[in-house]
């Protein structure tokens, strides 16, 4: 993890998570707490807080709530540029996010 140091948006799970989120698209809690490598409960925190500042904006899918960078956010290009630059040392976070399988399973199908 390079976040060592600091992380700009308080903590380093919630500047993962933005990451992940910018590398993305979109995604759900789950997914997100596999990728960035933080518990479960810990990653849903760190929504809630981003989702209350305004960062990103979730959305229900069935029973699942799926998130992405907040559309409305008056400064989004700028942000995503901002998460572009800060992803590119995160090669571990790349590669975790090019290796997920980003299409559903068909229905009935046993896991």
């Amino acid at each position: 993890m390079v976040l060592a140091t600091s992380s700009p948006f308080g903590s380093a799970t919630r500047t993962r998570v933005l990451l992940a989120l910018s590398l993305l698209g979109e995604s759900y809690p789950r997914e997100l707490s596999r990728v960035v490598g933080a518990p479960l409960n810990g990653v849903q925190q760190a929504l809630r807080g981003l989702e209350r500042d305004g960062l990103v904006a979730g959305r229900s899918v069935g029973r699942t709530r799926v998130f992405q960078l907040d559309p409305r956010y008056f400064a989004r290009d700028a942000l995503k540029q901002f998460l572009r630059r800060l992803a590119e040392p995160e090669v571990e976070l790349q590669n975790e996010v090019a290796a997920l399988r980003r299409r559903p399973r068909r229905t009935g199908k046993p896991l």
